[in-house]
Protein backbone atom coordinates (compact mmCIF):
# COMPACT_ATOMS: atom_id res chain seq x y z
CA UNK A 1 0.00 0.00 0.00
CA UNK A 2 2.73 2.52 0.86
CA UNK A 3 5.22 3.66 -1.75
CA UNK A 4 7.44 5.30 0.86
CA UNK A 5 7.34 6.83 4.32
CA UNK A 6 9.28 9.72 5.83
CA UNK A 7 10.34 10.10 9.43
CA UNK A 8 11.77 13.08 11.24
CA UNK A 9 14.95 12.46 13.24
CA UNK A 10 16.46 14.55 16.01
CA UNK A 11 19.86 13.67 14.48
CA UNK A 12 19.40 12.57 10.87
CA UNK A 13 23.01 11.40 10.43
CA UNK A 14 22.84 9.18 13.53
CA UNK A 15 19.45 7.81 12.48
CA UNK A 16 20.63 7.16 8.93
CA UNK A 17 23.66 5.29 10.28
CA UNK A 18 21.50 3.25 12.66
CA UNK A 19 18.93 2.28 10.02
CA UNK A 20 21.61 1.44 7.44
CA UNK A 21 23.40 -0.86 9.87
CA UNK A 22 20.21 -2.41 11.28
CA UNK A 23 18.58 -2.98 7.89
CA UNK A 24 21.70 -4.11 6.00
CA UNK A 25 20.78 -7.79 6.56
CA UNK A 26 17.52 -7.07 4.70
CA UNK A 27 19.38 -5.63 1.69
CA UNK A 28 18.64 -1.97 2.48
CA UNK A 29 21.12 0.69 1.30
CA UNK A 30 21.11 4.42 0.54
CA UNK A 31 18.93 4.73 -2.55
CA UNK A 32 18.98 8.52 -2.78
CA UNK A 33 20.43 11.40 -0.81
CA UNK A 34 19.77 15.10 -1.03
CA UNK A 35 19.60 18.31 0.96
CA UNK A 36 16.29 17.28 2.53
CA UNK A 37 17.33 13.83 3.74
CA UNK A 38 18.32 10.32 2.86
CA UNK A 39 16.11 7.74 1.15
CA UNK A 40 16.86 4.17 2.16
CA UNK A 41 15.60 1.17 0.26
CA UNK A 42 16.31 -1.80 -1.94
CA UNK A 43 17.33 -1.89 -5.59
CA UNK A 44 17.77 1.89 -5.79
CA UNK A 45 14.20 2.72 -4.70
CA UNK A 46 13.87 4.90 -1.60
CA UNK A 47 11.19 3.51 0.73
CA UNK A 48 12.20 5.07 4.06
CA UNK A 49 13.09 8.76 4.08
CA UNK A 50 14.96 10.17 7.07
CA UNK A 51 15.14 13.91 7.48
CA UNK A 52 16.21 16.33 10.21
CA UNK A 53 13.52 17.73 12.47
CA UNK A 54 13.62 20.47 15.07
CA UNK A 55 11.60 18.64 17.69
CA UNK A 56 11.90 15.08 18.93
CA UNK A 57 9.65 12.94 16.72
CA UNK A 58 6.69 10.95 17.97
CA UNK A 59 7.82 7.30 18.11
CA UNK A 60 6.46 5.07 15.35
CA UNK A 61 6.29 1.33 14.82
CA UNK A 62 8.13 0.49 11.59
CA UNK A 63 8.04 -3.14 10.40
CA UNK A 64 10.31 -4.33 7.60
CA UNK A 65 9.85 -7.53 5.59
CA UNK A 66 12.47 -10.24 5.88
CA UNK A 67 12.55 -13.01 3.30
CA UNK A 68 14.01 -15.56 5.72
CA UNK A 69 14.07 -16.01 9.49
CA UNK A 70 17.86 -15.79 9.43
CA UNK A 71 17.48 -12.19 8.20
CA UNK A 72 15.34 -11.42 11.25
CA UNK A 73 18.08 -12.82 13.49
CA UNK A 74 20.76 -10.83 11.63
CA UNK A 75 18.65 -7.65 11.79
CA UNK A 76 18.32 -7.98 15.57
CA UNK A 77 22.07 -8.49 16.05
CA UNK A 78 22.95 -5.61 13.71
CA UNK A 79 20.42 -3.23 15.29
CA UNK A 80 21.70 -3.94 18.81
CA UNK A 81 25.30 -3.49 17.63
CA UNK A 82 24.24 -0.18 16.02
CA UNK A 83 23.00 1.11 19.39
CA UNK A 84 19.39 -0.04 19.40
CA UNK A 85 17.70 -1.30 22.56
CA UNK A 86 16.22 -4.79 22.55
CA UNK A 87 12.41 -4.73 22.50
CA UNK A 88 11.78 -8.38 21.66
CA UNK A 89 14.29 -11.03 20.67
CA UNK A 90 13.83 -13.01 17.45
CA UNK A 91 11.10 -15.60 17.75
CA UNK A 92 7.65 -16.74 16.77
CA UNK A 93 4.67 -14.54 17.61
CA UNK A 94 1.96 -17.16 17.13
CA UNK A 95 -0.70 -14.80 18.51
CA UNK A 96 -0.42 -12.95 15.15
CA UNK A 97 -0.30 -16.15 13.06
CA UNK A 98 1.58 -19.47 13.29
CA UNK A 99 4.51 -18.38 11.08
CA UNK A 100 4.99 -14.79 12.32
CA UNK A 101 8.72 -14.66 13.13
CA UNK A 102 9.92 -11.25 14.25
CA UNK A 103 12.35 -9.20 16.31
CA UNK A 104 11.93 -5.70 17.73
CA UNK A 105 14.44 -2.97 18.58
CA UNK A 106 14.02 0.59 19.85
CA UNK A 107 15.88 3.00 17.55
CA UNK A 108 17.67 6.21 18.67
CA UNK A 109 14.54 8.42 18.49
CA UNK A 110 12.35 5.83 20.21
CA UNK A 111 10.90 4.20 17.09
CA UNK A 112 9.95 0.53 17.55
CA UNK A 113 11.67 -1.11 14.57
CA UNK A 114 10.71 -4.64 13.59
CA UNK A 115 11.90 -7.18 11.07
CA UNK A 116 9.31 -9.85 10.28
CA UNK A 117 9.21 -13.01 8.20
CA UNK A 118 5.85 -14.63 7.43
CA UNK A 119 7.30 -17.76 5.78
CA UNK A 120 7.19 -21.10 7.63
Amino acid sequence: MFDHIGIRASNSEASETFFLRALAPLGVTVAMKGPHGAGLGKNGKPSLWIYEGEACPVPLHLAFTAEHRSQVDAFHRAAIEAGGKDNGAPGLRAHYHPHYYAAFVIAPDGHNVEAVCHVP
